[in-house]
C-alpha cells in the first residue's frame, strides 16, 4: 500500500503512531495489526470509515475481534475466574483437624475458633473435628482480624450464604435427581461468580 494511504488513515484518526521527538511515526506490531484490520474491513466487508472507527473503537475498549458477526467485534466470554473454582487444587486432600490443630494452622488461639464457632462461620462435626472448608474460613477470618473485622463483623456473611444455599436448592429442585448434584453445583459456581464479581465491580468502581 502506499505511504499516502498511511498518511489519510492518521488523518481519519485510525491510526496512532507514536511519534519520535524528531517528528518520526514509530509503528508498533499493534499499529500493524490495526492497520491489517482497517483493511481486511474495506476489501471483505466494504465498510465506510464510519463503520471502521466504531469497530477500532469497540477493539479498543476491550472486544474481541475474533469470532465476528460479519467482522464486527464481539463482547469477550469472561475468562474463569479461579476465585470461583469449585473443585479442589491438585494434589489437595481431605483434612480433619482438632480445634487446637484447626487454631494453629492460622496462628490463632483457640478461644477465635471459638468465637467463629459462636457467630456461625466455622462448625465441628459430630466427632469434634474441622474440615478443609473451616480450615480455608480460619485463616480468611483471621487475615480479616487485622483489618479490624472480626467475627462478629463477620456474621453477614454466614447470613448470605445461607440465603444463597437457600436459592441453590429452590432452583435445582425441579431437576431429576439423578442429575441434581450436577445442577447444584454449576448453580453454586454461577452464584460464587456472581458475588465475586460483584465485590470486584465494588472495589473497582
Amino acid at each position: 500500500m502506499s505511504i499516502s494511504k498511511i498518511r489519510f488513515l492518521e488523518a481519519e484518526g485510525l491510526l496512532l503512531p507514536e511519534r519520535t521527538p524528531a517528528g518520526y511515526r514509530v509503528f508498533r506490531a499493534g499499529d500493524v495489526e490495526r492497520l491489517r484490520y482497517i483493511l481486511r474491513a474495506q476489501r471483505d466487508h466494504f465498510w465506510p470509515l464510519k463503520v471502521i472507527r466504531e469497530a477500532l473503537d469497540a477493539l479498543d475498549r476491550g472486544l474481541e475481534p475474533s469470532g465476528m458477526a460479519q467482522g464486527r467485534p464481539t463482547a469477550p466470554t469472561p475468562e474463569p475466574d479461579p476465585d470461583v473454582a469449585l473443585s479442589k487444587p491438585k494434589g489437595a486432600r481431605t483434612v480433619r483437624l482438632t480445634r487446637s490443630e484447626l487454631a494453629a494452622s492460622a496462628g490463632i488461639p483457640t478461644t477465635d475458633v471459638d468465637e467463629m464457632e459462636v457467630h456461625g462461620l466455622v462448625h465441628a462435626d459430630a466427632s469434634g473435628h474441622f474440615d478443609e472448608h473451616a480450615l480455608r474460613i480460619v485463616h480468611a477470618v483471621s487475615g480479616l482480624s487485622g483489618f479490624g473485622l472480626g467475627p462478629r463483623h463477620l456474621r453477614p456473611f454466614r447470613t448470605a450464604a445461607d440465603r444463597e444455599i437457600g436459592l441453590v436448592l429452590q432452583a435445582v429442585s425441579g431437576q431429576p435427581a439423578a442429575a441434581r448434584s450436577a445442577a447444584a453445583t454449576e448453580v453454586t459456581r454461577l452464584c460464587l461468580q456472581l458475588h465475586a464479581a460483584l465485590l470486584k465491580a465494588g472495589q473497582d468502581g
